[in-house]
């Protein structure tokens, strides 16, 4: 007879699954082979994305803005090589290995073009007028060139100071332009196009059904682009490789922090599998001591995440850096759930040594049904809160989850028991007392001690909570790497030569009443000029005037004066490079206009066009941040420049508009730190109605609520008191910590129920509980805490963080479930005060 009552529909479940399932174990087993060989062919389709795409919040106004500059100027893909040579970088030697180093560039399939101070034209190299020199402008490389003039020219000029080589004029940099994939950018410029219209509610129905379909196309084109960019970043860092012995170069670049990432996300996937699967291996052989208990995990860890990755491959989900940890969280989730089954199977075969193996496998399965289906579902809920993001990464990453964990209870409660129940029965073997000491330890401290326990415990909930109160999100790139890796040295040169990382833009607005006002003032002067008989209104030459340059160079000169802020182009630096060529005076409209015709074309190409935009009457600053400035606050600081802009240059917000990499990643954290804080109170209630539901008692709900929720707290409030910040990983802690961590609550109150009903005492309960879930607590809890720990051996530091500190909710909600937990039991008395009262309040 079984201790839980059980209803007539639970008797014919059950009945149902012994006769399909554990009657028929090798049918069973071939089912499943045929759905892992389907999967298993579709994992060839499990792919990854780490483009700046799957980080973006939909719907961003920020994100409406760029895509509307990226389809009015050209954008080219960029990496960036610093060299800083044994000796002068000016010597003969230097100036040769760098030549020979660009040309060697150069070469690479898909370098369109590497810029560098030896292309640098150089105006003020002679004494010739800029009209006198445009027909043929002298470079580093010229016979004639003189490299005194040269280095004084190029380390203080606003056009390639920061930008090509460093103020102290010691180290050079290459910029290296990709060659564009013709058919990625025209999917690329026609699915902005269709975005557009369609965050602005303008797409008609061909429109949308054309979105619908270069969608897929797009992603196709992306991965290809990716795997080009992949190729030339390895073929550039062995090139680079081979000229360290002449000084020191790095390499950098957003795209090439893209595309480390791919390949860290690639590594740690296979690094923590392997990790994971060898110590689960360790721990399943040291705790069971039994070849079958080792065997049967393993397989279900290999089933279920060979399902699942086979189902993302057909579905075609990517996985990003966000869910990068997938696999290791459904193995350390698979191995919790089969110790808890071996576990219970175990002691059943203490309990009774005269049932049949059938009987064992089958009463083991109905006892752990219930609180593994809950735990499983409270886990998906923690989970589940994420797919209200409004980040599609997160919400995948919450779907895939959710959709793994009913692979993995499937799993456990199919292939398990099939294998299990065609094996030999074992002999009994009676675990000595003692032999897990920390369980029982702590069922003394709560007997003894329960005041104390609930005094720390609100003592930390207050320290918590003030620390939650200082949390911040940040988005700091160089933040992701440990500092001895050569993406943060590289990084961090850069920051150094003030180039700067993270892309800024800001749109200067010119089409306004008082701008045309303005302008109408300074009207160009035609009389004098020649054969110049122009239409103003279609001339770009005449978009050139006082009121637009001073503007630009007001708001130049504002972002350079900021300590955090790199290189900063505009139209002011080549601007400035003519007026200094024309003895310091400023320009007229009619000199504008003419300096606009006789600029040499390999000034004018690159250090103008992407810089205005005559049709649309506006000019773009692109700024780069440096990200290593250790009192950058990314939040505060776009807020610092909205409002200076704002107050101090008295632009509107019309006439003076930011985005960038910079603001439409902050605005992604700002929005998933809002949404998962607000999500947890959703989790909780969640959770909440599951003990409702499971053990029909409110304070059975509460009880079981309050160390997992006491857990994420202490966590959230450690990292805000020690300083670090939540960023694109580690701001789903508290959600995923709380859905893993319930399933502890759930297994011990499920098993003290069950107890109670037998001795009808508390205390002599909780020491029962304590020596049998408790030991399986205990078991599940250090594989999970020490799972995530292996996540500290990636390079990306986000995935070290998530480790470490879910690992710390763990341990502080396995200790909460073992003290503080049975401690509330017995304050509060849920089921009654005589034996077996009170068991379905």
């Amino acid at each position: 007879m079984y201790p839980l009552r059980m209803t007539r529909l639970s008797r014919e479940l059950a009945r149902s699954y012994d006769r399909l399932v554990l009657r028929r174990p090798r049918i069973t087993l071939a089912f499943l082979l045929a759905l892992l060989a389907f999967f298993a062919y579709h994992a060839k389709d499990f792919g990854f994305d780490a483009s700046p795409d799957s980080l973006l919040l939909e719907g961003d106004k920020d994100l409406h803005l760029l895509r509307q500059l990226d389809a009015r100027y050209e954008t080219r893909s960029l990496l960036i090589v610093t060299f800083t040579p044994s000796g002068d970088l000016f010597a003969d030697d230097s100036l040769s290995h760098l030549e020979r180093l660009r040309n060697e560039l150069r070469s690479v399939e898909h370098v369109e073009s590497v810029f560098s101070i030896l292309d640098a034209p150089l105006v003020k190299n002679s004494d010739l007028s800029l009209g006198e020199i445009a027909g043929d402008v002298p470079t580093l490389e010229s016979p004639t060139a003189d490299r005194e003039r040269a280095r004084g020219e190029l380390t203080g000029s606003p056009v390639y100071r920061d930008l090509i080589i460093g103020r102290d004029g010691q180290t050079a940099v290459l910029l290296i332009y990709l060659v564009p994939e013709e058919k990625f950018g025209s999917l690329l410029v026609r699915r902005n196009e269709l975005l557009i219209k369609k965050e602005s509610g303008q797409l008609d129905p061909d429109e949308r059904r054309e979105l619908a379909r270069i969608s897929p196309e797009f992603d196709e084109a992306r991965a290809a682009e990716t795997r080009r960019h992949h190729q030339t970043i390895k073929e550039i860092r062995s090139i680079i490789a081979r000229y360290r012995k002449h000084g020191g170069l790095f390499l950098g670049g957003m795209l090439m922090i893209g595309d480390d990432m791919i390949t860290f996300v690639k590594k740690d996937l296979i690094v923590f599998g392997s990790c994971v699967l060898a110590f689960l291996v360790f721990v399943l052989t040291l705790i069971f001591r039994r070849l079958r208990w080792v065997v049967l995990p393993l397989l279900s860890c290999f089933y279920a995440s060979t399902v699942m990755i086979g189902m993302l491959g057909l579905i075609g989900w990517k996985v990003t850096v966000i869910s990068s940890n997938f696999v290791a969280l459904m193995l350390i989730i698979t191995i919790s759930m089969n110790i808890h089954l071996a576990v219970r199977y175990t002691q059943l075969l203490e309990e009774r040594p005269e049932e049949n193996q059938f009987g064992l496998v089958s009463i083991t399965l109905r006892r752990m049904v219930w609180p593994c289906l809950y735990t499983a579902l409270t886990t998906i809920i923690g989970f589940g809160s994420l797919v209200f993001s409004d980040i599609k990464p997160v919400r995948d990453f919450g779907s895939m989850m959710s959709i793994g964990l009913a692979v993995v209870f499937l799993t456990c409660f199919s292939l398990f028991p099939a294998i299990l129940v065609q094996m030999k029965k074992p002999r009994a073997h009676r675990p000595r007392r003692g032999e897990v000491p920390l369980t029982e330890g702590l069922a003394s401290l709560t007997e003894r001690h329960g005041t104390k326990v609930l005094a720390a415990a609100g003592l930390l909930a207050l320290v918590g909570a003030v620390g939650i109160s200082k949390l911040t999100v940040e988005n700091s790139f160089i933040g992701y790497f440990r500092a001895d890796t050569e993406i943060y040295r590289g990084m961090k040169l850069i920051d150094e030569l003030r180039i700067g990382t993270t892309p800024l833009q800001i749109l200067l607005d010119f089409d306004t009443e008082s701008d045309d006002s303005e302008a109408d003032g300074e009207a160009v002067d035609e009389e004098g000029m020649d054969d110049w008989e122009l239409d103003v209104a279609t001339e770009p030459s005449y978009w050139f005037t006082p009121f637009k340059i001073d503007r630009v160079k007001a708001v130049h000169d504002y972002l350079e004066a900021q300590p955090e802020v790199g290189k900063v182009l505009s139209i002011a630096s080549i601007i400035r490079v003519a007026e200094d060529l024309n003895g310091g005076k400023e320009f007229d409209a009619q000199e504008l206009a003419l300096l606009y015709k006789k600029l040499p074309d390999e000034m004018k190409g690159p250090l103008l066009e992407p810089y205005f935009n005559f049709e649309h009457n506006e000019a773009r600053i692109v700024l780069r941040i440096l990200d290593s400035n250790e009192g950058l606050r990314r939040t505060a600081f776009v807020e610092r420049l909205r409002s200076d802009l704002r107050e101090e240059l008295e632009l509107t917000e019309r006439e003076a508009q930011l985005t960038g990499t910079l603001v439409l990643y902050n605005n992604m954290l700002e929005s998933l730190f809002a949404s998962q804080m607000s999500s947890v109170g959703m989790v909780m209630a969640g959770i909440g109605l599951m003990f409702l539901v499971l053990f029909r008692s409110l304070r059975l709900a509460i009880i079981g609520i309050v160390p997992n929720l006491l857990a994420a707290g202490i966590v959230l409030g450690l990292m805000g008191l020690i300083g670090i910040p939540l960023d694109v990983m580690t701001i789903t802690i508290a959600a995923i910590a709380i859905g893993i961590a319930v399933d502890n609550g759930i297994h011990y109150i499920y098993r003290y129920r069950e107890e109670f009903r037998r001795s009808g005492d508390y205390v002599e309960t909780l020491r029962r509980c304590h020596t049998s879930t408790g030991r399986a607590i205990f078991y599940t809890s250090t594989s999970i805490i020490f799972g995530f720990s292996i996540l500290m051996l990636s390079n990306f530091l986000p995935t070290i963080y998530f480790g470490v500190f879910t690992g710390l909710a763990m341990l502080i909600a396995l200790l909460a479930a073992l003290t503080l937990l049975p401690k509330l039991i017995l304050v509060w008395r849920p089921f009654g005060d005589r034996r077996g009262a009170g068991g379905h309040e």
